[in-house]
Parts: C-alpha cells; structure tokens; sequence
C-alpha cells in the first residue's frame, strides 16, 4: 500500500463534491459519491443509484468516463454521508467491475485511520476472469 499524493486529495474532494451536491437525506437514494482519475488526469464523478437492483457510485464513475471514450484509468475513491467524510471501500460487485476494466488502477482506502492506495487487482484475490 501507498500513501497519497496531493492530487489523490483532489480526487477525493471531487467525489465529496458530487455527493454534497446529490445527498438525499429523506430517502437515502443518493448516498455515496465517487470520482474516478483518468490516466489523462480527467476527473469523472458519479453518485449511487439507490433502487432493488441500483449502481454504486463507483460504477456510475466508471461509466461516465468509459461514456465519454477514457479507457485508461488511475485511481478511484468513493465517500459516503453528507458531506462525504467517510472514505469507502468498494463492495464485492464494484471489486470485480474494477477487476474486469482497470485491474491496475489505484484504490483510495482508508487504513486503520490512513489513507493509502492499492491496485484494484489486490482487493479482489482469486477473482472470476474470462481469460
């Protein structure tokens, strides 16, 4: 694991961003806040979309910047609450969507009360794979 650099705090204040402009405190709908680095250094956000079968916030991320053409990715983080103070890890299903489509991209967690990163490929050992 890695500590963070001062644009991994950039990140994170995009996805705190999103989710302040997005918390739904009356029906929980929009919870969580993501933001997604492009090896470019573009920055795309995206919220969860609470329902029966709805999308973390990571995955809204992720397809917005796959949307938009990025293919190569950096780093993610996702923060939960209203002002997003809570850095997150991603759940079992957002492990393998990262898996499949950035395995080296760099994860934002928080460690015992660090921050630091790990490839998206480490938090998911012995993952499904296609090939």
């Amino acid at each position: 694991m890695n500590l963070l650099e001062d644009r991994d705090y950039e990140l994170i204040a995009a996805a705190q961003k999103a989710i302040r402009f997005n918390y739904d405190q009356e029906h929980y709908n929009h919870t969580v806040g993501a933001a997604v680095r492009c090896k470019n250094g573009k920055i795309y956000v995206g919220v969860n979309l609470y329902s029966l079968h709805g999308a973390c916030a990571e995955q809204v991320a992720l397809g917005t910047a796959i949307t938009n053409g990025e293919r190569d990715f950096d780093t993610i983080v996702a923060v939960r609450g209203k002002e997003g103070g809570e850095i997150i890890p991603p759940c079992g299903n957002c492990r393998q969507i990262l898996h499949d489509y950035m395995p080296h991209c760099k994860v934002i967690l928080s460690v015992c009360g660090e921050l630091k990163t790990v490839e998206a490929e480490e938090m998911l050992p012995f993952s499904y794979s296609v090939e």
